[in-house]
């Protein structure tokens, strides 16, 4: 009987929990096999060294956190405005160590310390505002009004996290949700 090895993506998918938790400097492989429960021994079959693993993790947020989501909003069809709302929808609930928002914030922070990463988070940013400014300019015909409206979905998106404010008696559910509606009108 063979050895059975920890995926490859189960090694992503811890480090981007401790990308999320602790930084870059958090990725560390015995670290990540003490989580898994398994020898760092496994790490090497799949990865060359933790810059490797740095990479891979970067590619796997890339994948998903841009791409994947465009496609599962595409593919429920519908018009413009279904296609926002579903992306809302799917941004909102997404949670995974890949595509949650501690990761996305992990992320941005060490893209202000690493050049290579700032020019991944362009990217990504950059396709997101891509898409949005397609949905958005289907029925919206001011190109400003569009933009507007893409910087405020991205604003919300990542900003409504660093906000500990009270909303005079609404719920942040609630006061995201007219912001939602406002959008989308």
């Amino acid at each position: 009987m063979g050895v059975t090895r920890t995926p490859r993506g189960a090694w992503i998918e811890q480090g981007m929990r401790a990308l999320a938790a602790g930084g870059p400097e958090a990725v560390r492989i015995e670290v990540l096999a003490q989580a898994l429960g398994v020898s760092k021994g496994g790490f090497y079959g799949y990865f060359r060294n933790r810059d490797a693993l740095l990479g891979e993790m970067l590619d796997a947020w890339e994948r998903e956190a841009a791409e994947a989501v465009i496609e599962r909003v595409d593919a429920g069809g519908g018009d413009a405005r279904a296609r926002l709302e579903r992306l809302f929808t799917i941004t909102a609930a997404a949670t995974g160590p890949v595509t949650g928002v501690a990761s996305e914030l992990a992320i941005r922070d060490w893209a202000r310390r690493d050049e290579d990463v700032a020019a991944r988070l362009r990217r990504v940013d950059n396709r997101r505002m891509e898409y949005l400014r397609a949905l958005f300019g289907a029925f919206c015909p001011d190109e400003k009004e569009v933009e507007l409206r893409c910087m405020l979905v991205f604003s919300l998106r990542i900003g409504s996290y660093f906000i500990a404010a009270e909303h005079g008696g609404l719920s942040r559910a609630q006061v995201m949700e007219l912001a939602r509606e406002r959008l989308l009108t």
